[in-house]
């Protein structure tokens, strides 16, 4: 028989928590992937909204971590063209005017206004002169229109002259 006065020299082993933050229980992991899937375009903090709103205590950070852990991408983009794509799949559509100049030998300065495509990366001269105006440049874009015949493009990228009118346009 052992006195009450000795203290017990156990080390609490059966009594001890385990260290570090709780698991996430499984049904906050599969409301979040359910969220995640329902709307591709929400990110991590829209879906903490959510589920705050529901009455749920959940960090954005632990959303996010859910999310990388179940490979799905915690920013707002998941679906949808990349800029580059659009751009890729418009290209045809698409053609870019632009000045250069150029110096002679004998001391005079030359512009050239040149056409670009952007689905073919095939330049069009379409005039030189020494000094552009913008009937000058509308001129050339008229010709070139008629050159071009049926094939239309959707959109000119002009670039910030002055030599660009309304009637460019």
């Amino acid at each position: 028989m052992v006195p009450k006065s000795i203290a017990w020299k156990g080390d609490y082993s059966a009594r001890r928590r385990p260290s570090g933050r709780p698991p996430t229980h499984a049904a906050i992991t599969k409301l979040v992937l359910r969220l995640a899937h329902d709307n591709p375009r929400w990110g991590h903090r829209r879906i903490h909204g959510e589920l705050t709103r529901l009455g749920h205590r959940i960090a954005a950070s632990t959303v996010w971590k859910i999310l990388n852990s179940s490979g799905i991408h915690p920013a707002p983009r998941r679906t949808g063209p990349t800029w580059k794509q659009v751009l890729a799949s418009q290209a045809h559509g698409i053609i870019a005017a632009d000045f250069f100049h150029i110096d002679t030998v004998l001391g005079k300065r030359l512009y050239a206004l040149v056409f670009l495509e952007h689905g073919t990366r095939r330049p069009h001269i379409a005039g030189v002169t020494q000094h552009p105006t913008q009937e000058w440049t509308t001129q050339q874009a008229r010709n070139l229109t008629a050159q071009f015949g049926t094939h239309s493009f959707r959109f000119l990228l002009p670039d910030r002259d002055g030599n660009n009118s309304s009637t460019f346009d």
